[in-house]
């Protein structure tokens, strides 16, 4: 990997990254390695620094390669082109430091190999970018360290205290088996522990409901006998929030609380009554914390459980199937829902479903997962447009799947990666819902930022199957053509909506953002809230 990571850096020299680039780094594709992504030098990175942003945040390892200055030219005070026009060289490095687990600036053959090498092994125990930067003149030189057989590379795993995994095991058994309604929740960070077959053998042993905080939708099978659905607090799907909330304990895995996940701080959760799991440490209650504990913890806890079907039985009593179908009239505007009603029964078990951020993020998490359906959005980050270069990476990378892309127009207008999918012959679907403006931002904090210059979009992408649709039935055609053909090919779809159809949840996340985003400095009443012990102060 060292070698190959210098022998490119010449080629890297001459590589520029538009400011728009999306990197894919599927968590599917972990067991094939890591994402490269090549560049050169400060155009490039800097262009590719809020791509590299958005994997850190998700915890995805992504190895950032610049092709740097020529060794000869540090010390020297010259200015060089690509830059901002500053003598010195560490601008790029500098901004790097902030979104990746390590950096590696190599002038030198002498210690290249061990630095690569130290980067490779950070981004792999971290799952976190790093930063690689090699002055383009080295790969012609060259050196012992990179003629000979690769050495062996090895990366030891983590491994849980035991006494301390013991202890904690003990903890949060008794503290399960005490409660009456117990239930779990999967959150993001067990597709970064790598722990999400290790969660459902713990809800197969325990019998608990089992749900998932919107980031973490697709980690879990959902044709999982005991899954309720998304746990997202006000936004939840049907009866999983009164289920979560009335549970006498949560035990959430892996989970991300932010202002988007929490619904602007209002969960009725707290911490008195919940278990966080961490793929390092875990949390009882008020209680102890335990560290130096990996996801192996799930297994040992499987063994000490005792089997309660209580919540989910009580789930089964007041959950009411889906009732009417929606019906619409003859020619009658598109509506959202009644497009997603026709998505539902695109997702068979080769399709991956891609949400940008938006209301596809409420839309989207509605769709019900058939075995081996993927499901990828970016929420912690919430880069709008990340979708576009996402489609590009996700279906190169997983050819086998076909991808399901929904996106705002407003997202949509990073659009270049288009030309590349066509380029590679992908076969995903671009669903665009052109509602004319930015409808989340109108939904938070209305303004004339959230209006948007009208692009013909299907104009844009005439050289594949397109159209406009503003009905159901031109909507259904559009589909069937996306869906019949023998050889399938990249498919665009632009649905024309009207500007306020947009779904009830965000409806009530926009309110709630609103009112947490609008508090006044008050610290008594920071203190306040803290000491009413919720789990979010």
């Amino acid at each position: 990997m060292a070698k190959y990571v210098l022998n490119n850096a010449f080629a890297l020299d001459q590589m520029v990254i538009k400011p728009t680039v999306s990197i894919y780094c599927g968590h599917d594709d972990w067991s094939r390695g890591v994402a490269a992504c090549p560049v050169t030098f400060t155009v490039g990175g800097l262009g590719v620094l809020n791509a590299i942003a958005g994997a850190y945040s998700d915890s995805l390892p992504v190895i950032c390669i610049v092709g740097g200055p020529d060794s000869n030219d540090y010390g020297t005070n010259r200015i060089l082109h690509h830059t901002i026009g500053l003598p010195g060289f560490s601008q790029e490095l500098r901004c790097f430091q902030t979104v990746t687990c390590y950096q590696a600036v190599v002038n030198h053959l002498e210690d290249a190999h061990k630095q690569i090498d130290a980067a490779i092994a950070a981004c792999m125990k971290e799952s976190k970018p790093v930063h690689i930067s090699i002055s383009c003149n080295l790969s012609a030189i060259p050196h012992p360290t990179f003629i000979h057989e690769p050495v062996p590379f090895f990366l030891a795993p983590k491994l849980s205290n035991q006494v301390d995994l013991e202890v904690a095991v003990e903890a949060a058994a008794e503290f399960l088996n005490k409660a009456v309604k117990p239930v779990l929740v999967g959150g993001p960070n067990l597709r970064v522990a790598k722990a999400c077959d290790a969660f459902v053998e713990l809800a197969d042993a325990c019998g608990y409901p089992l749900a998932v905080m919107p980031s973490a939708k697709g980690v879990v099978p959902e044709h999982h006998p005991h899954f309720i659905g998304t746990y997202w607090g006000a936004v939840s799907t049907a009866f999983c929030a009164e289920i979560v909330e009335s549970a006498d304990v949560y035990k959430f895995a892996g989970p991300v609380f932010n202002d988007l996940s929490s619904v602007g701080y209002s969960l009725l959760i707290k911490k008195e009554k919940a278990i966080i799991v961490q793929p390092q440490g875990v949390l009882i209650g008020n209680g102890p914390t335990f560290g130096c504990i990996m996801m192996d913890f799930f297994q040992a806890l499987a063994k000490r459980l005792k089997h309660n079907r209580t919540v989910y039985e009580n789930y089964h009593r007041i959950y009411v199937p889906e009732g009417v179908l929606l019906q619409c009239e003859p020619r009658e505007a598109l509506r959202i829902n009644f497009l997603f009603k026709h998505i539902q029964k695109m997702l068979p078990s080769g399709t991956a479903v891609l949400a940008d951020a938006g209301d596809s993020w409420f839309n989207c998490q509605k769709l019900k997962l058939l075995q081996g359906c993927k499901y990828e959005f970016q929420m912690q980050y919430g880069s709008i447009g990340w979708s576009v270069g996402e489609t590009l990476g996700y279906a190169q990378a997983t050819p086998n799947k076909r991808v399901i892309a929904c996106i705002g127009d407003g997202s949509f207008q990073t659009a270049q990666d288009v030309s590349t999918m066509l380029r590679c012959s992908q076969r995903s679907i671009i669903f665009l819902f052109n509602n004319g403006g930015y409808t989340t931002g109108v939904e938070i904090h209305d303004g004339p930022c959230n209006v948007i210059k009208n692009w013909n979009y299907t104009g844009l992408v005439d050289a594949i199957h397109n159209g406009e649709v503003h009905c159901e039935e031109e909507d259904v055609a559009a589909i069937e053509t996306a869906t019949e053909e023998e050889e399938y090919c990249l498919c665009f779809t632009e649905a024309i909506v009207h500007k306020e159809d947009t779904s009830k949840e965000l409806l009530e996340l926009g309110s709630r953002l609103v009112a947490a985003n609008g508090r006044p400095s008050n610290p008594q009443q920071i203190s306040f809230r803290c000491s009413k012990n919720k789990l979010f102060c």
